[in-house]
């Protein structure tokens, strides 16, 4: 089987890439130029995801398409360039898609088309939409260009992964770091739920929806069971040998600080260390229900999350980025 595996150099799209090379699979990774170089086994092919006659250049001769390229949420662009990448990258991917003829589309969405799943639910493929930021709309809408393109007649299956970690993941690391040091300060009461998704779980429950899932359809694809963040911040801290501290500021006044700090250093064109980004974990509950991953993907999860996060504690410190 020969893959394309669009943001095939990021942390998810370098596991995948080569567990698919693993599989005996000829892969293609299409990114921006690489940074760390690219893996064995892998061809690589520079590319904008925005450029649509790239991305058609880039799919020629390809039976399956991983659609892994986004702008994420911590991405310091406008509004008009996350929809240039969510969305017009997803019509593009689609697009060329049909033109060479593509066998199936396995098209990356995201838990946050969800916003706010109620206090206590555990959210199924079913469940109300209700995008909260401006990279949980512009994910909405590739899910939904992917959706309608596999009502046109396109095999497409859509992943909703849960809240993705695991050792060389550059975006948990700053949790990690931060209770490490003993700066963070849980705010509220966690009990908001998140859906942990261990790395190597994700990927084979990414390639069980190539290979067994249904076109046209939604897999939640995340870890064991939803987790309060309290829970999961004293987890990170057990695996550091550290215990979080006693105090929790309230939430009304963090988020309020939060969203000032937001703007004062958008202004300089840098990331605050307390954003509206960083504390939509903290506010919007997205735990996720894979019922129908398992019932129809024989998908299981292997890896809890306090197992997991020994893994990529002991991976950051033998990499010395703790």
């Amino acid at each position: 089987m020969n893959a394309l595996v669009t943001g095939g150099l990021g942390f998810v799209g370098r596991r995948l890439c080569a567990a698919l090379a693993a599989k005996g699979w000829k892969v293609k990774a299409f990114d921006l130029q690489p940074a760390g170089g690219v893996p064995a086994d892998i061809d690589f092919v520079a590319g904008d995801i925005r450029d649509a006659e790239a991305v058609e250049k880039a799919m020629a001769g390809t039976e399956m398409i991983f659609h892994l390229a986004a702008a994420l949420g911590a991405s310091r662009i406008e509004a008009e360039g996350f929809m240039a990448v969510n969305a017009g990258g997803t019509r593009n991917v689609m697009e060329a898609a049909r033109k060479n003829g593509v066998r199936r589309v396995v098209h990356f969405s995201s838990a946050g088309v969800l916003g706010h799943v109620r206090p206590g639910d555990v959210a199924d493929e079913k469940y109300p939409l209700d995008p909260q930021d401006t990279y949980d709309k512009t994910k909405l809408a590739g899910e939904r260009i992917a959706l309608e393109a596999a009502a046109a007649g396109l095999d497409v299956v859509v992943i909703r992964p849960g809240w993705i970690y695991g050792p060389g993941d550059r975006r948990t690391i700053k949790l990690v770091r931060s209770i490490a040091k003993g700066r963070f300060l849980l705010p509220g009461k966690g009990d908001t739920l998140q859906s942990p998704t261990y790395i190597d779980d994700l990927v084979a429950g990414t390639i069980l929806c190539a290979e067994r899932g249904r076109a046209g359809e939604i897999y939640n694809v995340a870890g064991k069971d939803a987790l309060p963040v309290r829970v999961m911040a004293e987890t990170i801290a057990a695996a550091l040998g550290k215990r979080l501290p006693r105090f929790r500021p309230p939430m009304g006044p963090t988020r309020a600080a939060g969203a000032v700090l937001g703007k004062l250093f958008g202004l300089v064109g840098k990331e605050a260390p307390l954003n509206p980004s960083r504390l939509a974990f903290f506010v919007h509950p997205k735990g996720l229900k894979i019922d129908k991953a398992r019932a129809e993907l024989g998908f299981e999860p292997k890896v809890d999350f306090a197992e997991g996060m020994a893994r990529a504690v002991a991976w950051y410190r033998q990499a010395g980025w703790l």
